[in-house]
């Protein structure tokens, strides 16, 4: 099959905009495989790894973007290019009146043509964003770093600046945050309401606010502050700065603080703050743990509790609310489960919830237990759960939440071993993230044996554009046994697995 290449010199987009360009050029006809993607070493290694590295492209620089094609002939395979160079040349506009987007090239250009704005969203290659996050800082604008792969040390600079300037640097890595009732990146659609979180997990402040929402709570404030702030090296500057503002505000009576496990000089510090609260404050960090006891601090520990009692302590009605569904156990075809997670903490839960039924870790990607830990996320063997959202999976592609294309390969992967007998997937929904998830994972389910038990947690509220209750709906008919707590979720695999090994006893 003939293979086309052309470089776009000295342009840029970013990921998403070249996935979606991508996808594009793959419904054209005789078109089998489609990339246009940046031409960095690490997608040249995924080219390679595909059997898309053309000659064509060995001068492009990292300032480039390059288009592979491999067609069914040559003339579709030209014809392909041709597209691809319109698409990526096509000035972005509205989606909803088609009117042109201003565009700005730089942060000055940008922060003249909106007036007034005092809040900076990065995304961008995490070698390029920790120098336009210092320069939005001098601006005097918080930061939403979403971009990854950004070294430690810039992190921890990048945050005593903000702090200095009494700004917000929330991340890098940061997926998630809601400030004044706005979203930002993969945030949910969420009422207002009085509880306020701080959160160094993105997944898990969705979990928790949509899980609020759907109780019919809603949110003061929700800070993100990227996956790394309670390591000691940055020592919880972001959600010990973040826990003091809702300590404070007014219009917060209930506050929650998680993300995965702190390590302890930032516990100490937190313990410290909640013990002047006069609020009541809820704490998860997913594991077990000892926690002082104060008068305000409560500790739970699934993600689901926490949106639970955190209602409860507002004084939301919740006496009828259902944490989980209720299905039979299905017979599983063979022992082993596969987890293939978007959303790391998330992974993290999962991952928490087997080693509370079965005494051990399972095979991952994310641990620092030596023997559990896969030095490849594509090797998986036995039980196996791996957070395709971590940085070996998304150097130089969206993040599995926009882009289904990895999963959908796993997915495969994992559907051809006999021995595994149950998968588990998040759906994450939310603005950001993939504008209808069912659209691309209900073909690849149908493919799949009649004997491989799917379970689903879907994450999102009836709000969010891809519509809850249609993804439901739509996975559920595709076969899949769909929840909306993940806790429920976790242990519904478990109980299938423990039945299957009661089986074979």
């Amino acid at each position: 099959m003939p293979i086309k290449a052309k470089i776009i010199a000295g342009k840029y987009l970013d990921s998403v905009k070249l996935m979606l360009i991508s996808r594009e050029l793959r419904s054209l006809k005789g078109v089998l495989e489609a990339v246009a993607i940046v031409a960095t070493s690490e997608n040249r290694e995924i080219l390679k790894a595909s059997d898309m590295l053309a000659e064509e492209i060995n001068s492009a620089s990292e300032n480039d973007i390059v288009i592979v094609i491999k067609a069914d002939n040559a003339k579709n395979a030209a014809e392909a290019i041709n597209k691809a160079e319109e698409l990526i040349n096509k000035p972005s506009t509205n989606e909803y009146n088609q009117t042109p987007i201003p565009q700005a090239f730089t942060l000055e250009k940008a922060i003249a043509t909106l007036g007034g704005a005092d809040l900076c969203l990065i995304s961008i290659a995490g070698k390029y964003a920790a120098a336009e996050a210092e320069k939005a800082l001098e601006k005097g604008l918080h930061i939403l770093l979403f971009s990854d792969n950004v070294s430690i040390e810039d992190e921890l600079s990048l945050k005593q600046k903000a702090l200095k300037k009494g700004l917000l640097m929330m991340g890098p890595d940061c997926g998630t945050a809601i400030l004044n009732g706005v979203p930002l990146a993969f945030a949910n659609n969420v009422p207002r309401g009085k509880i306020g979180i701080v959160s160094a997990s993105g997944t898990g402040l969705q979990e928790i606010s949509t899980t609020i929402a759907n109780l019919s709570g809603g949110i003061s404030q929700a800070f993100g502050t990227g996956g790394r702030d309670g390591k000691k090296e940055i020592g919880g500057l972001m959600l010990t700065a973040c826990l003091e503002y809702l300590l404070e505000d007014e219009n917060t009576e209930v506050i929650i603080v998680t993300g995965k496990p702190p390590c302890e000089e930032v516990q100490k510090k937190l313990w410290e703050l909640i013990s002047h609260s006069s609020k009541p404050v809820i704490a998860n960090f997913l594991i077990p743990m000892q926690v002082p006891e104060l008068p305000n601090l409560y500790y739970v520990r699934s993600l689901s509790e926490t949106a639970f009692f955190a209602c409860k302590k507002a004084g939301i009605e919740v006496k009828n609310a259902k944490l989980a569904e209720d299905f039979p156990l299905p017979k599983l075809r063979g022992p082993y489960l596969r987890g293939l997670y978007s959303g790391g903490t998330l992974c993290q839960e999962a991952i928490q919830v087997y080693l509370d039924n079965f005494g051990c870790e399972p095979f991952n990607n994310v641990t620092d237990q030596a023997f559990f830990r896969l030095t490849d996320g594509w090797q998986t063997k036995e039980n196996s759960i791996i957070d395709l959202g971590a940085d070996e999976f998304t150097i130089g592609r969206p993040h599995p939440m926009i882009d289904y294309s990895l999963r959908l390969q796993k997915l495969a992967q994992e559907a051809n071993d006999p021995k595994v007998g149950i998968i588990l997937l998040d759906v994450v929904l939310g603005f950001g993230a993939h504008p209808d998830p069912a659209e691309e994972l209900v073909p690849a389910l149908q493919k799949l044996p009649a004997d491989l038990v799917v379970v689903c947690h879907l994450l999102g509220t009836d709000g969010d554009p891809q519509n809850r209750q249609k993804q439901k709906k739509e996975l559920e008919k595709a076969g899949a046994y769909v929840f909306t707590s993940h806790h429920s979720a976790c242990e519904f695999v478990c109980q299938c697995l423990r039945s299957y090994r009661s089986a074979k006893c």
